[in-house]
């Protein structure tokens, strides 16, 4: 029997509901914030990603879905957001728009990664783009998208893990603190951690290898080695932080698993969600846009799973309002009431009424069975005798009282009560 593979998913109706409100509220907050939707192709040139992402990172090196087309090229599904956004910033000429372009986007992303509790190799994204401005009140403001969105949706507890990781003028320095810390350790550094030290040693800091937890938590930090500028932009970003009662604790070690963030990175925790308490993180990438053949242009983001925010959700025992269904069910009873059933149940749906029609000939103790799991409001019942008076009884589900309604009213009727 056919499977989904390894890391893949169904989203089936019963968990629609939770899909349609938490993007209806990525939307409205999207909205409140000045943000335009933005839409990229599912299937990039590979270059695009090893470029902008990094080499040395899990997702370059092991996580890309890469495959050559039928053209020769080599392309992969889109393992990220930014890169792309970055890619149609600069092909369509974006960057003489208003300053900031403020961007979103909704949709699937594709690492071949282990599958674990809200993620899968096929999940999906809110992304979040602001670009043209260093004003750290813009940090705040995409910070803001996602306090803003995650209050909205009812989480609690909320906070923002933050660290600065520097600007290519102060980060030498800090690498090379680094890898002179780290290389009297090699020997109990795993092989991939091995190598992250020779590439980044910056990704060093996200390892979670057990053995090398305790000298991660000892390795130097990126704020003793902040040039001023740097220095000055954490600070006032933790200003404005404190001054709008938003917490956040600065984090020595938390870095992305991205290459190229600057200044600014951050995660959302949120309380009572489990182990993992991160909803969202992002950063600043002030050299992104240049580093892909664009203008110089600061930017700053971040990226939302929508399956992590859905998982947290239920875990916060947070219900979403149901979706639209019918309110209305259609019996027709022998054959001579099929054809003006067929053309109440549209002129109803015409209407906006939404309307089940009742098939396969059952009986009208079997019709209103099937009324009753469907939970319609009303069942409106056509037999010979109602067809031959020009009338429909329409049976009220909840009280199972009946009335005698002419079949030219039936829809004006049904809008005064539902």
């Amino acid at each position: 029997m056919y499977q989904t593979l390894r890391g893949m998913q169904d989203i089936l109706p019963a968990d629609r509901p939770y899909w349609r409100y938490v993007t209806e509220q990525m939307h409205a907050t999207a909205a409140l914030f000045g943000f335009g939707q933005i839409d990229t192709p599912i299937i990039e040139q590979a270059s695009l990603f090893v470029r902008g992402v990094g080499e040395g990172t899990d997702i370059v090196d092991k996580e890309m879905y890469n495959f050559e087309d039928k053209d020769g090229d080599q392309v992969s599904l889109r393992p990220e957001f930014t890169a792309s956004v970055m890619r149609a910033y600069i092909q369509h000429g974006m960057h003489v728009l208003p300053r900031p372009v403020k961007l979103f986007s909704i949709g699937p992303i594709f690492r071949h990664e282990a599958p674990q509790a809200g993620r899968f190799r096929q999940h999906h994204q809110f992304n979040v783009e602001a670009l043209g401005e260093l004003d750290p009140a813009v940090d705040l403001e995409v910070m803001s998208v996602a306090w803003t969105l995650l209050t909205r949706l009812g989480f609690r507890g909320l906070s923002f893990q933050l660290n600065s990781t520097g600007c290519p003028a102060c980060r030498p320095a800090y690498r090379k603190a680094l890898i002179a810390y780290f290389a009297a350790y090699e020997d109990r550094l795993n092989e991939t951690d091995c190598r992250r030290l020779a590439i980044n040693p910056l990704r060093l800091l996200d390892s979670k290898e057990t053995g090398a937890q305790p000298l991660l938590d000892a390795a130097p930090h990126s704020a003793d080695y902040l040039c001023g500028e740097c220095a000055s932009h954490l600070a006032t970003l933790r200003g404005y932080l404190d001054a709008l009662a938003m917490p956040h604790t600065i984090n020595f070690r938390l870095v992305r698993g991205l290459d190229y963030y600057t200044k600014t990175v951050f995660e959302v925790w949120a309380q009572g969600i489990g182990a993992q308490s991160a909803v969202c993180g992002g950063g600043r990438y002030d050299g992104l846009v240049e580093l892909l053949g664009g203008p110089s242009t600061p930017g700053i983001g971040f990226g939302m799973g929508i399956e992590r925010v859905i998982l947290a959700f239920k875990q916060q025992e947070i219900t979403p309002p149901p979706l639209p269904a019918p309110v209305v069910q259609v019996s027709p009873l022998g054959e001579a009431g099929r054809v003006p059933a067929l053309k109440l149940v549209r002129d109803l749906r015409l209407a906006g009424i939404g309307a089940l029609l009742a098939f396969g000939g059952r009986s009208l103790k079997a019709q209103l069975k099937a009324a009753d799991k469907a939970a319609v409001a009303y069942t409106l019942i056509l037999g010979d005798a109602e067809l031959a008076q020009g009338v429909v009884i329409a049976r009220d589900m909840a009280n199972s009282e009946q009335a005698t309604v002419p079949s030219s009213d039936v829809v004006a009727w049904l809008q005064s009560r539902l």
